[in-house]
């Protein structure tokens, strides 16, 4: 799995264990819901810390627990 996938999996996941939907995490995010679909669809394949940091901050959560989880503790590395 690479990065952007498990950002991905992780924001579709969040959202599913609060019940909301992508629109209403745009709105408690404070960013368009395209900002939010560019990253779920794959057109954004490198969205900036702060768009995640504003994602985090929508669903009251820290970077930190965005980002623990096993997921991520086994991304492979990326740099070939």
């Amino acid at each position: 799995m690479d990065t952007i996938t498990a950002v991905r999996n992780r924001i579709l996941e969040l959202c599913g264990q609060r019940n909301i939907s992508i629109h209403k995490l745009a709105i408690l995010s404070a960013l368009p819901p395209s900002s939010i679909k560019n990253i779920l669809y794959g057109k954004s394949q490198n969205p900036k810390i702060l768009t995640i940091k504003l994602i985090c901050d929508g669903l009251d959560i820290t970077l930190g627990e965005f980002f623990s989880t096993p997921e991520f503790d086994n991304l492979e590395q990326e740099i070939q």
